[in-house]
């Protein structure tokens, strides 16, 4: 199965109404589903979707991975493959391929609503023959089973939310938190990496 154009609209339906104050952010997403093109692919251009995972363990911390070419701290997420069964299942592959934590160690809300929808310029790739298009990336959370989950030394850690990429971003994972009592496992440390 792949992702349809049917369920990112969905999923975008889903997530205005849970934010009804963001559909000023989401116009050029809207605009490209108009024109009713594969979004789901990454050949589409001049904008296409991916997915990015929130993983957030027992004492709040959110994991990243340390993006070598940008020089930056990014969520694990990608491109979505013609594999994955929703936008959801993107997000989670992603988060599993990145990280080595596996979807077992998830709790995956009932319905799958973004935390965060942000659409963002890529540059230019040259060397790739990629021109400059746009992600729309949809983010989704998920609450990890256990903290101690170890990621690789430099590359992945777990941090503060409040270092994440935009002010929006961190002020729905402090929903999530405040909604969610963080759990942390009996004996498990919760010392950022």
């Amino acid at each position: 199965m792949t992702v349809t154009r049917r369920e990112i609209v969905a999923v975008l339906t889903r997530y205005l109404g849970a934010h009804p104050g963001r559909a000023a952010d989401a116009v050029m997403l809207a605009q490209a589903l108009d024109r009713e093109q594969d979004l789901a692919s990454r050949e589409t251009l001049p904008l296409h979707v991916i997915t990015s995972a929130v993983a957030i363990d027992g004492s709040g911390r959110v994991l990243m991975i340390r993006h070598s070419a940008q020089d930056r701290w990014l969520l694990p997420g990608g491109h979505v493959e013609p594999s994955d069964d929703s936008l959801c299942d993107a997000a989670l592959r992603e988060l599993e391929a990145g990280t080595g934590v596996p979807r077992a160690e998830v709790v995956v809300p009932a319905e799958a609503v973004p935390v965060d929808i942000e659409v963002h310029e890529i540059p230019a790739d040259p060397a790739r023959g990629v021109p400059s298009h746009q992600h729309a990336d949809f983010r989704f959370a998920f609450r990890t089973l256990h903290a101690r989950i170890t990621p690789q030394a430099g590359s992945l850690a777990w941090r503060d939310p409040a270092g994440l990429l935009t002010d929006r971003l961190v002020r729905g994972i402090a929903a999530i938190l405040s909604s969610t009592p963080p759990r942390v496992a009996q004996g498990e440390s919760t010392n950022e990496s």
